[in-house]
C-alpha cells in the first residue's frame, strides 16, 4: 500500500479524497491537514510515498510547499484552476486532478502513481559511495567513509567528520537515514546514527568510536544486539 497524506485548505475536498481512498486498497492514508504549514512539520519527521496536494491555499500554496521539501514525495496536484498545470507538470507530478473530479479520475491517478513506485522498488540501482544534504545554501556531498557519526538536534542534524569541521543540515535523522545503507549505518538512538564499520567496542549499553562514546537508547538496544549476534 502506498503511504500518503492529503492537503487542501477545504473540508469539504479531503472529505472526498478520504471518501475516494476508503474504496480502493492500495492507498494508506495517513493523515490530512488543511494547514499547509502544520503538514511541513509532519513531512520532516515521516516517510510518506505519495502526496495529494491542493494548490491553491492561503500562507503557502502547493508548489511552495513542494518546493521546500528536501525529500520529495510522488504528488498527485489537485486544483480548481487549469492555469496551474504546467508549473505543476515542470515539478514532475504524477498528474493533476481538475476539481470536481470523479473517483475513476482520482483511481487512474492513484494506478499511475503505483505504476511508478513499483518500478522504481524493481529498478536495481548501482551502489553509490555517498548521499547529498543541503546545508548553508548549498548541496552538499557526503562520502560514507568520510562520517564518524550523525547526531540529531531537533530539526537539524551535525553530520561529525573524520577530517574538517561538521556539516549541519535542516533535515530529520530519521530522513537523513533513508539516505544511508542499512548494511553500513545503524540508528542506535534518537539522537545518533552510527556508521558500522567505525565501532571499536559495545559495552553498557554504549557504543564506543574512535574519540567518541555513543548512547545506546532503549528503544534501539535490540536492533544492535542483533547486529552484535553476528560475530
Amino acid at each position: 500500500m502506498m503511504r500518503c497524506i492529503a492537503i487542501d485548505d477545504e473540508p469539504l475536498a479531503l472529505t472526498i479524497i478520504r471518501k475516494y481512498v476508503s474504496e480502493t486498497p492500495m492507498i494508506d492514508l495517513k493523515e490530512t491537514f488543511t494547514d499547509a504549514i502544520q503538514s511541513m512539520s509532519y513531512l520532516k519527521n515521516n516517510t510518506i510515498d505519495l502526496l495529494i496536494l491542493d494548490i491553491k491555499m492561503p500562507d503557502i500554496s502547493g508548489i511552495q510547499l513542494l518546493q521546500a521539501l528536501n525529500i520529495k514525495p510522488l504528488v498527485i496536484f489537485t486544483t480548481a484552476y487549469t492555469e496551474y498545470a504546467v508549473k505543476g507538470f515542470e515539478l514532475e507530478a504524477i498528474d493533476y486532478l481538475i476539481k470536481p473530479f470523479t473517483f475513476e479520475r482520482f483511481l487512474k491517478a492513484l494506478i499511475k502513481a503505483k505504476k511508478i513506485l513499483d518500478l522504481h522498488a524493481n529498478t536495481v540501482r548501482p551502489t553509490e559511495e555517498y548521499f547529498f544534504v543541503k546545508s548553508e545554501y548549498q548541496t552538499i556531498k557526503v562520502f560514507f567513509e568520510d562520517v564518524r557519526y550523525i547526531e540529531g538536534l531537533d530539526d537539524y542534524i551535525r553530520i561529525h567528520l573524520h577530517h574538517g569541521k561538521p556539516v549541519l543540515s535542516l533535515i530529520s535523522l530519521k530522513s537523513v537515514m533513508e539516505k544511508l545503507p542499512p548494511d553500513k549505518f545503524m540508528r542506535v538512538h534518537r539522537s545518533f546514527i552510527v556508521p558500522l564499520q567505525n565501532i571499536r567496542s559495545v559495552r553498557n549499553k554504549k557504543i564506543y568510536l574512535d574519540q567518541a562514546e555513543i548512547p545506546v537508547g532503549h528503544t534501539y538496544n535490540q536492533a544492535v544486539q542483533q547486529w552484535l549476534s553476528r560475530y
